[in-house]
């Protein structure tokens, strides 16, 4: 009996010890919270009232359950992403009127942009600049690049970048381009005897190989198969750091890492940081050997060489040999920047303009016209800035298909301080959400918004439009730098295709659903069927 006591109170002993311990591990897990969120969460009241139009009910509760509630509606077919993008738009009708309404992020407030008028305070300011504080949770993957960056630093590095996108330079990198557009064409050529061909992954590993050779000098052949695991690696990470931004309890590292996504996130950033990491040494190691050779050369060799066309890395390197304080860790964290935003944008627009090309039998017609007059004399097949000039009526249709399916579909700032939009108080401490897709389907700006027109952006019909009502690259001083490079590049991709193929959508618009990731995906594959001309 006394045998059978003892028993029982080494138990009682062991549970009052479970007890305390897991007592002990939650208060360290909700402190540790709260001082890794005490940079994401303003300082306010929970209870603070607000003027603007808002979504109505318990913040903390209704957003929880929102969230729930989509992932419980989610299916294969109709993800959770999709849903909430698709909710945004229904808020947008109900309590944005004005282009503008608030809702709350757990206890963070966030403001709703989507109208010109109001988008037009955010965006030109140059005080509202500064990225809101979820951004930070890139910073695992490309640091503090251009697209992370505080406002200081930011400052700083655009200077330093921009050059490097003048057209100058734009200009030697379109033979790159051409080039990995008659790889591209190989690849669908290869895949003609499918019923159809997914257009997506084979656009994102060719503008991989193009952002590779122009930015860093050297040649990956992701498209012919090659280093394929890099790619899915990155694709992975911008799923996780979107699925971490929606759920604020996924926030502090400790809970984060502990998690099935977060391990492969982190084993995903391995695999991407390593393979730049390698081409960033063996780069300052080759440039400062070219520059020991070019010391002894004279002053006209030197001018030569300084017309070569030098890809961004090099560039930087340089910048970094000349000014040390602009470190090594700069440089990895721009080529970082510059490896996701490069590549995954343009790859985005080009496969949705093929895919609307494919609906839309009439406007493509008026393409391939457009494009057989400009070639009738080229026997060459070169293609410079002068020819890519003239492709004004394809320009248009790029742009259409980015008012449509603009590849980010928000963007998000802080706001430092408070200010009046349309005669509202907007509080600090606030998210300022632009919502891009709303604002690209304003009925004032743009008539029977969902009708595919490219005509919207003849020169004619552009103006007296509203300058802040189509940012599909963003606007005001936080633009995205690499803008022209973009269009060029899509502009001499999609010139070299259309050329050689009509393509054929399967799939109407109404079947094809898009969500929010960091950029604009689509739910299914994008289906096209490739004709030779």
């Amino acid at each position: 009996m006394m045998k059978h006591i003892e028993t029982v109170k080494e138990y009682m002993d062991w549970y009052g010890f479970q007890k305390i311990l897991s007592i002990s591990l939650i208060i360290c897990i909700v402190y540790k919270f709260l001082i890794y969120t005490k940079d994401f969460l303003p300082k306010f009241s929970i209870f603070e009232t607000c003027s603007l139009p808002s979504i109505k009910g318990n913040a903390p509760l209704f957003y929880i359950s929102t969230i729930f509630s989509l992932y419980k509606q989610s299916t294969p077919n109709l993800p959770a992403m999709c849903l909430a993008l698709q909710a945004l738009f229904g808020f947008c009708q109900v309590y944005g009127k004005n282009g503008l309404f608030t809702f709350k992020l757990l206890f963070k407030p966030v403001v709703v942009f989507f109208k010109p008028e109001t988008v037009e305070a955010i965006l030109s300011s140059s005080e509202h600049i500064e990225k809101s504080r979820e951004y930070r949770l890139l910073r695992p993957w490309i640091g503090t690049g251009l697209i992370t960056s505080p406002t200081t630093k930011w400052h700083k590095h655009r200077k330093l970048v921009t050059p490097t996108f003048h057209f100058s330079i734009l200009d030697n990198f379109i033979p790159v381009f051409q080039k990995q557009a008659d790889a591209l064409i190989s690849k669908i050529l290869s895949h003609m005897q499918e019923p159809w061909i997914d257009i997506v992954p084979l656009m994102s590993l060719c503008t991989l190989d193009i952002i590779c050779e122009t930015a860093m000098g050297v040649s990956m052949n992701f498209l012919s198969g090659e280093n394929c695991d890099y790619s899915d690696a990155m694709h992975e990470i911008e799923k996780a750091v979107m699925y971490r931004t929606l759920c604020p309890w996924l926030y502090p590292d400790i809970i984060f890492y502990s998690t099935p996504m977060g391990r492969q996130f982190k084993a995903n950033l391995q695999l991407v940081h390593g393979l730049n990491k390698k081409v960033l040494k063996q780069k300052i190691e080759l440039t400062k050997c070219i520059r020991t050779d070019a010391s002894a050369k004279d002053t006209e060799n030197q001018t030569v060489e300084a017309k070569v066309r030098k890809p961004f890395l090099e560039l930087l390197l340089e910048y970094h040999l000349k000014d040390p304080s602009f470190t090594e860790q700069d440089i990895k964290e721009h080529v970082d920047t510059i490896m996701f935003g490069g590549h995954e944008t343009t790859a985005t627009v080009m496969s949705w303009v093929l895919y609307c090309l494919g609906i839309y039998a009439e406007a493509q017609q008026e393409v391939h016209e457009e494009l057989d007059i400009i070639f009738e004399n080229e026997r060459n097949e070169y293609i410079s800035r002068a020819v890519l000039a003239k492709m004004k009526y394809l320009e248009c249709v790029i742009k259409e298909t980015l008012r449509l399916y603009p590849v980010v579909p928000f963007i998000t700032r802080e706001n430092n301080r408070p200010f009046k939009v349309l005669d509202q108080d907007v509080s600090q401490g606030s998210m300022c959400f632009v919502f891009i897709s709303a604002l690209h389907r304003d009925p004032v700006s743009f008539p029977d918004p969902e009708k595919f027109d490219p005509n919207r952006f003849l020169a004619e019909n552009s103006t007296g439009r509203h300058p802040y009502a189509y940012t599909p690259f963003s606007a005001g001083p936080r633009n995205c730098v690499g803008q022209k490079f973009g269009m060029m590049e899509a502009k001499t991709i999609l010139a070299c295709v259309l050329r050689r193929f009509r393509v054929i959508s399967l799939d109407p618009r109404d079947k094809v659903l898009t969500y929010a990731n960091i950029i604009i995906r689509n739910v299914h594959p994008l289906r096209l069927r490739f004709v030779p001309r």
